[in-house]
């Protein structure tokens, strides 16, 4: 199975694919049968989170064309569009790859307004880079870390987000 996201540049100017280093392709690569990307079983689901520059920010160009590049961003029919996801996968027993794409739309929302999934892996997300010391956290806190997570609480029937709500509080205190 194989995944690749290409951004609208009307919308965004650069992109991070946080995590997965080890799983990256070439984006010529992406056709290619031979090569492998990846596998997930059935009833299984992968998240991939993206730390995204907004339009108008100056960002170096890799000088290879994709789709929302062929056109003028005032000029493009993809202007509400914000982002393609494509999929390859192959069938148990199959030899070539299945193409899925589906553009999704630019809704303009906040992370106070998503799911409660994507901001429990937003929280999560932050404070890995928190712990690594990575040079892309930014303005993260624990605090900040926290307050996401304290928000994505849900139903947690097997208490796994209080637990790491707890572990972000530990984290705190160890930094003070």
């Amino acid at each position: 199975m194989k995944i690749q996201v290409e951004f609208n540049p009307a919308k965004i100017a650069g992109y991070r694919l946080i995590g997965y280093e080890n799983r990256l392709l070439a984006n010529k690569d992406f056709n290619d049968d031979a090569k492998d990307a990846g596998e997930i079983g059935a009833g299984h689901s992968v998240t991939a989170l993206y730390e995204i520059v907004p339009a108008g920010q100056t960002i170096e160009n890799n000088g290879i064309e994709l789709k929302y590049s062929q056109v003028a961003p005032s000029e493009s029919n993809f202007s509400d569009e914000l982002l393609t996801v494509k999929l390859r996968y192959k069938e148990p027993n199959g030899s070539e790859s299945k193409l899925l794409t589906q553009g999704l739309l630019d809704r303009g929302n906040a992370i106070e307004n998503a799911s409660e999934n994507l901001k429990f892996a937003s929280a999560v997300a932050e404070f890995g880079m928190i712990l690594r010391g990575s040079r892309y956290q930014g303005s993260a806190s624990f605090s900040s870390v926290g307050s996401l997570a304290q928000s994505s609480l849900g139903s947690d029937l097997k208490s796994y987000r209080s637990d790491f709500l707890d572990l972000v509080r530990k984290g705190n205190r160890l930094k003070n």
